[in-house]
């Protein structure tokens, strides 16, 4: 039937999916795309949106125990104040999960008015691929539901992201150990939980659950937390999460969990030998697995490597017609390289002049109090590369923006290389940092130097400002330290 072909499916809704669908039917192609569930995909329902909203939460929460800091006063209805210590503002799980819920829901209702603008098809159903060119739908909801139905389309964009992954000796059980799924949806809160990898999921829900008052174990098997950032980095957030009371394990191990009695018992290999910790709750947060299964790739013949699939620069498959982007390719797992993969690959294949995504260029960004952000080499890679370098650092001790926020945890580190005066690397740990990254990655892009970052003027006051002085600190310059 006409109406079920289109030049383009695209199989996924979520940051890459959505993305390629929108730019596909702006350059002018009939685009459907089939989502199983909500739009928008894990980043917006289950991921990077819903996180934020609960990190959020627990900023305002914390503020409330610093008022004193800021000159303020509770006064009560009579307007006498109210010492300091008879009162708390408390959390209310429920209605910050309702709010979580809700800014969720809004964005996933903002895709379904994208898609309308733009004219795409959607599909709810489960994707499998018959042959090359087709798409069978099992749909999962409306009058349909359970039944099958062919599509076709010359060219077909997978992008059906990821699922959290689980150590092999401790399943995910969604009451005693769970996943960032059911962390992000409580129905109450734990006395204590253990944190099982200390990635950017990890790294933030300890935050949130410590700012909730939960007693938070956070548990690494590398020797740094946040293991992909810089050592400097790492050792910041390790310092900022010990003060807030969350109990910090690096080179650590779980090597069994015993969810037999009435919380958990795990049993942790350190340095100073076994220890074990009993926690109401375990999250699990050692990763993702790739969602390639069901969907008949192997009987296509498309390449696979470890249940990921091998593309080009460009994002095809070993198969005519097949394309792959997000999660379930061998690049960065992040929403906004999602997109930009998404966009390159349909780009191609109408047939534009196309720059390959540049991935010694992705900026990355973990949203926990104090933020990361930070973009290209570490200084440990800088120096196995061989590569002639200096740094520049600024704390956030000496920035006026930040002390008058009252938020002078962190700074700005930049690894210059020595003879170029170009960047390597750029490390941020403070307020906000993540509001101050793009600027670097489009210097990074341009081939901007130390030196064009010094002279270009930062406006005062601004936490922005410790980039220019970080700069200035290679060159012996700075002045504010």
């Amino acid at each position: 039937m006409e109406q079920n072909k289109f030049d383009v499916i695209v199989v996924g809704a979520g940051p890459g999916g959505y993305v390629a669908a929108i730019r596909a039917s702006q350059l002018g192609f009939n685009t459907a795309v089939v989502e199983r569930a909500e739009l928008g995909g894990v980043c917006l329902n289950w991921g990077c949106i819903p996180t934020k909203a609960l990190l959020k939460s627990a900023q305002v929460l914390n503020y409330t125990k610093h008022l004193g800091d800021y000159g303020v006063e509770l006064k009560d209805a009579q307007g006498n104040t109210v010492e300091a210590g008879s009162v708390a503002a408390m959390p209310d799980i429920r209605k910050i999960v309702e709010r979580e819920r809700g800014v969720s829901a809004t964005m996933s209702k903002g895709i379904e008015f994208l898609f309308k603008k733009n004219k795409i098809t959607v599909i709810k159903g489960s994707a499998f691929l018959p042959a090359a060119g087709k798409v069978e739908v099992t749909y999962t909801e409306g009058e349909k539901e359970g039944t099958k139905e062919l599509f076709e389309a010359k060219h077909i964009i997978l992008a059906t992201g990821a699922r959290p992954n689980a150590l092999p000796f401790a399943p995910i059980d969604g009451e005693k150990i769970i996943s960032y799924r059911q962390a992000l949806v409580p129905e109450s809160l734990p006395n204590s939980m253990a944190v099982i990898g200390s990635g950017a999921i990890g790294s933030e829900l300890a935050f949130f659950y410590r700012s909730m008052g939960v007693e938070v174990h956070l548990i690494e098997y590398m020797d740094q937390i946040v293991p992909l950032e810089d050592a400097d980095v790492a050792a910041q957030l390790s310092r900022s999460f010990r003060k807030m009371g969350i109990k910090v394990m690096v080179s650590s191990g779980v090597k069994a969990i015993d969810t037999a009695g009435e919380g958990c018992k795990l049993t942790v290999e350190t340095k100073k030998g076994v220890e074990e910790i009993v926690v109401d709750r375990v999250l699990s947060a050692v990763g993702v697995i790739p969602n390639t299964q069901g969907l008949g790739l192997e009987e296509l013949g498309v390449e696979m490597n470890r249940g990921k699939v091998v593309v080009d620069q460009f994002y095809k498959s070993s198969v005519e017609g097949i394309y792959a982007i997000g999660d379930i390719i061998p690049t960065p797992a992040l929403a906004h390289v999602a997109s930009a993969e998404g966009i390159a690959a349909v780009e191609k294949i109408a047939g534009l002049d196309v720059e390959p995504v540049d991935y010694s260029n992705i900026p990355g960004a973990t949203y926990t109090s104090p933020e990361i952000a930070s973009v290209g080499m570490t200084e440990k890679r800088v120096k196995e590369a061989g590569i002639a370098y200096k740094v520049g650092k600024f704390p956030f001790t000496a920035s006026g923006k930040a002390t008058t926020a009252g938020e002078k945890d962190g700074f700005v580190k930049l690894i210059i290389d020595e003879q170029t005066d170009k960047i390597l690397g750029a490390h941020l740990i403070g307020a906000n940092v993540t509001e101050m990254l793009s600027g670097i990655v489009l210097a990074r892009k341009v081939g901007a130097t130390a030196k064009d970052i010094i002279k270009a003027i930062h406006p005062h006051p601004t936490m922005s400002e410790g980039i220019m002085e970080a700069a200035a600190a290679v060159h012996g310059e700075a002045i504010h330290m």
